[in-house]
Order: C-alpha cells, then sequence, then structure tokens
C-alpha cells in the first residue's frame, strides 16, 4: 500500500514542480528577465526569447545566451519596454491688431501668437516578480523506501 502511495505522490511532486516552468515558456518574447543562478550573487539581467522543458533562450548584452534549466535559481521577468508616446500639445490665440497708434513705437503692435510643448509619457513600469523558483523537490532524487518484509 505504501509504494501505491509513493507511486502517486512522485508524479504530484514533479508536476507541481513543473508549473513555475509552464510561466516562463508563456512568457512574451523582449520581456525583461532577472536569472539567478545557482551560486551566483548578482543576477544575470537579460531580454526573454525563448524557452523549452530544458532551457532558455536570452539575450545578453547583444548575444544570445541559452541556460540550461538545472543552473537557474530563480528567474524574475517583467513586462518588455513599449515605446513611448509622444504627446503634442499645440494652442494657437489670435488676438485682432491694435491700430490705434501706440505713444511709443518701440513697443510692436499685438498680433497672431503661438505656443507649443512636446512631452513623453512618464508611465512607470511594472516592478519585477518571480516566475520560476527552483524547488529542492524537484532537484533531489525521489528516496527509496525501505521495503518491510514480514
Amino acid at each position: 500500500m505504501m509504494r501505491i502511495a509513493m507511486l502517486l505522490l512522485v508524479p504530484v511532486v514533479l508536476l507541481g514542480a513543473d508549473s513555475s516552468w509552464t510561466k516562463v515558456k508563456d512568457l512574451k518574447s523582449r520581456s525583461e528577465l532577472r536569472i539567478y543562478k545557482k551560486g551566483a550573487r548578482e543576477p544575470i539581467n537579460a531580454t526573454f526569447d525563448e524557452a523549452n522543458d530544458e532551457r532558455i533562450v536570452v539575450v545578453v548584452k547583444n548575444s544570445e545566451v541559452a541556460i540550461a534549466r538545472e543552473e537557474i535559481d530563480r528567474i524574475d521577468a517583467r513586462p518588455g519596454k513599449t515605446p513611448q508616446k509622444l504627446t503634442v500639445d499645440k494652442t494657437v490665440k489670435q488676438t485682432d491688431p491694435d491700430l490705434t497708434p501706440h505713444p511709443n513705437p518701440s513697443i510692436p503692435a499685438p498680433g497672431t501668437s503661438s505656443s507649443s510643448n512636446v512631452g513623453f509619457g512618464g508611465e512607470s513600469r511594472p516592478g519585477f516578480e518571480t516566475v520560476y523558483r527552483r524547488s529542492d523537490a524537484a532537484t533531489q532524487p525521489a528516496k527509496a523506501t525501505p521495503q518491510r518484509h514480514d
């Protein structure tokens, strides 16, 4: 009876560990990543390209790099950069010129005036969120249960 329970438990544990890697495979191309490799102090800042069951392919400093799944402790992601929207505001105020003579001829008569403003969208980008964390159950082999001979 114990063997049957263990046989059913191992696939469930492995399936649960695999579900977070599914999130990695579902990431959109050009997503920004921070990849924490085993034993590394600092993450690798990269751009997502593709992933399969064994590895992830990313772009690091204009070069494509494949990293094996077994080498990764954690992956944080956020959506890729979107082009900033350009907004242009233009206002025109027109006044009819005053044709009456002025006492000071150095002051120009009022005429048409205009102003314009160009701005870049200042939308804040979302923070990183963890999409994959290596679980200890997925990396350690299943322990054999001792068999009882009665």
